[in-house]
């Protein structure tokens, strides 16, 4: 297909969607992170004035996507693995290898929406040994964005898989005790140290950012899964009971530091460590393909 249009930032040319103060930019060669969401002139998402484009990677800005699993995973108190039906274990980085493999655009439509697609390769079958496509479609709304992660099942056994958002929203942090995230009917729930889900406590309908019950926690929803992060500049509403979506097990809350210009309110289709334990694991037959839609509403 033809080359999308660019744009130049931070010294990298970005694929470029939307208009001239709604737009997007994003780094398919680079995880197909999303770095930069603009509406109506305003950044949505965080993003560090000097990222270090050495190593994308770690750089804590945007949006990385989660996949195949999200979150740590251990093996007999070991992290960095997971054990699969059959009993061999597998190496596999925290939030999975998506991060710093390089995305194809295969469909792009400059003013409106773009989808980009990983395959597996010779660099994700060691960690994960399925055959897959993956694809992150982001389409901008006069509103907001819409989100689709879609898995499918290429090769001819049974496919795990959990993925997720990593949304960094820009806040100042001494805007923390001013915003509050509302929640559908959900528990707190944190991982042990073997990886197992903590026991759940219940959980409240909103919360201010600057309760430390928030940070590195699951909410994990009884019914149906709504949140809404309302913050002195704006109000991010997420849809997250879509028709046709695959069921989003989780919310997590998280932020760097106490001081840190950004807090992450992350939408996850299972559990860390789900592989092991079931919550929110998900399993595609052969030829099977799942979709998870999310849908960011913005007001002001």
């Amino acid at each position: 297909m033809p080359m999308p249009p660019t744009q130049d930032f931070q010294g990298q040319p970005l694929v470029r969607v939307g208009s001239a103060d709604t737009y997007l930019l994003l780094a398919p060669r680079h995880g197909g992170r999303l770095v930069r969401w603009v509406h109506r002139g305003q950044d949505i998402l965080y993003w560090p004035d000097h990222a270090d484009w050495s190593r994308p990677a770690r750089v804590r800005g945007g949006n990385p996507l989660l996949f195949p699993f999200i979150g740590r995973h251990f093996v007999d108190g070991t992290p960095g693995q997971w054990r699969d039906p059959q009993g061999a274990v597998h190496a596999l980085a925290q939030h999975g290898f998506v991060r710093d493999l390089p995305f194809d655009v295969t469909a792009n439509d400059a003013a409106n929406a773009i989808t980009m697609t990983l395959r597996d390769s010779e660099a994700t079958r060691p960690g994960y040994p399925y055959a897959f496509v993956f694809d992150a479609r982001y389409a901008l709304l006069p509103d907001g964005l819409e989100v689709t992660l879609r898995t499918t099942n290429t090769g001819d056994r049974r496919l795990p898989c959990y993925p997720g958002h990593h949304f960094y929203f820009a806040l100042p942090h001494t805007q923390r005790a001013a915003t509050t995230l509302t929640l559908a009917h959900a528990d707190r729930v944190r991982q042990l140290p073997d990886g197992r889900p903590g026991p759940a406590e219940a959980g409240e309908s909103a919360y201010r950012l600057d309760d430390p019950r928030l940070q590195d926690t699951f909410h994990v929803f009884r019914s149906g899964a709504a949140a809404t992060l309302a913050m002195p500049a704006r109000t991010v509403v997420f849809e997250l009971g879509l028709p046709g979506s695959a069921p989003w097990h989780a919310v997590t809350t998280w932020s760097e530091s106490e001081t840190s210009d950004f807090y992450c309110v992350e939408p996850w289709v299972g559990l860390p460590d789900a592989i092991h334990h079931g919550h929110g694991l998900r399993w595609l037959e052969p030829g099977q393909a799942e979709s998870a839609v999310c849908r960011l509403r913005l007001t002001a």
